[in-house]
Order: structure tokens, then C-alpha cells, then sequence
């Protein structure tokens, strides 16, 4: 019998190109403040392209190559971190802020996150969603090779909550590394690939599918009821 829902965050409670955006808009305030000539609706328009033609891993550098603009390592590393540590301008979905209240009143919630510890607890803040869990594992403060899919953050939120794993349900969105730890553990695991999910890859490795796949967080409450 499940007892504990455990939750993921990005593009599972919410949709993380939410965050990209706004991530994007202080990255293009700050640089509008070193390049007169550029507005901030020009840069973040660059940024933006970069980013949804697939560019994850040298967005800033595509954006700046772009403009012509000059730039050196220290500049990047500032981009990231003005990235990684402005205050979020995201918002917690309805439904998602109904399916919470609705589980809270009957299962233990928890919530398990990789990423970096500014940006996800940042996250945290702006969401408001600190309110409906009884644990929240940073994996950041495990350190970074306990992130997914290292089991360890699973051990560490077992251990807090007393739970067994059988009785914990997960909840995620990314087949490449979420359910791997969570169902060699032995917990329920639940996929919800939301419409607009950033990760869509899929693994033929073991372990690495999740039990169920649901593609609306309001499916939850009756999924968790049937199992």
C-alpha cells in the first residue's frame, strides 16, 4: 500500500521552460547593462532561438557570437551564475497546486530534486510549495555525484521518512536518469510527460522506465488509488 508520494520538480510539478525564460529575461537585463547598443528584448529574443532550436549546452556564446560581441570565459561563467541564482518569476499550475492539497490530506509527500542548490531552492520559493512536504532532498547538498541516478538521495529520504519502499510511489518526467534508482529500490515509479517537458529521450536501459506513465499531473490521485 502506498504511503509516500515522492515528487520530482522540473517539468514534473511545473513546466521548466518556464524557468528557462525567465532565466533568460535577468540574463538579458544584465546584459543590457554592459552593451548599450543591444535592449533587452533583442538579447533575450537571441537567447530565446538558441535555446529552442536546441542549443542547451553554448546558448550564451551562440547568442553573443550572434551579435558580434566579444567575450571571454569570466563573462560566461557570470552569465550561468546570473542564470542559475536570479529569483524565478514561475508560478505553481492549478492542477498541480489541486493534486498536492488533494494527496497531502491522505500520503506522506516528499519532493527530490537534482540541479544546482540556488536555482532549485529558488525554485522551491517562488513555486511556494515548501508548505506540502514533509522532506525536501537537494541532492546538491549530497554532492553531485549522488545526483540521479545514483540511489542515494532515495536512501537518504527513506531514512528521513522511516518508509519502506514499498510503500513510496515516485513521481518524475526523465527516462534517462529519474526511475533507474526509485525501482531498483522497489518503489512505484510514475512517469508524467508533460506537453511541453524539455527531456524527451528515451533509455533501453534497465531499470530505466518508469512503471506507469500518466500526461496530466490530475491523473495522479486516481492512478495512486487503483494501485
Amino acid at each position: 500500500m502506498i504511503k509516500t508520494v515522492v515528487f520530482d520538480l522540473d517539468d514534473t510539478l511545473y513546466d521548466e521552460l518556464d524557468y528557462c525564460r525567465s532565466g533568460f529575461k535577468a540574463v538579458a537585463e544584465y546584459l543590457s547593462n554592459l552593451v548599450d547598443v543591444l535592449s533587452p528584448e533583442e538579447i533575450f529574443d537571441s537567447l530565446w532561438k538558441q535555446f529552442t532550436d536546441g542549443n542547451h549546452a553554448k546558448t550564451f556564446n551562440a547568442a553573443l557570437d550572434g551579435f558580434g560581441l566579444s567575450y571571454d570565459d569570466r563573462l560566461i561563467e557570470k552569465l550561468i551564475e546570473t542564470y542559475r541564482t536570479h529569483k524565478p518569476e514561475i508560478k505553481l499550475p492549478p492542477d498541480s497546486a489541486k493534486v498536492l492539497r488533494q494527496l497531502s490530506k491522505k500520503y506522506t509527500l516528499a519532493l527530490l530534486t537534482d540541479g544546482f542548490l540556488p536555482a532549485q531552492q529558488l525554485k522551491v520559493q517562488a513555486l511556494e510549495i515548501e508548505k506540502y512536504f514533509e522532506c525536501i532532498i537537494y541532492t546538491e547538498q549530497l554532492g553531485r555525484q549522488f545526483w540521479k541516478p545514483s540511489p542515494v538521495g532515495f536512501e537518504k529520504l527513506m531514512q528521513a521518512l522511516n518508509a519502506k519502499p514499498q510503500a513510496i510511489a515516485y513521481v518524475a518526467d526523465n527516462q534517462m536518469k529519474d526511475f533507474i534508482a526509485p525501482n531498483k529500490l522497489g518503489f512505484l515509479t510514475i512517469q508524467i510527460n508533460r506537453p511541453a517537458r524539455i527531456h524527451t529521450s528515451t533509455s533501453d536501459a534497465p531499470n530505466a522506465s518508469a512503471q506507469h506513465v500518466i500526461r496530466e499531473i490530475t491523473q495522479l490521485p486516481t492512478l495512486l488509488e487503483k494501485l
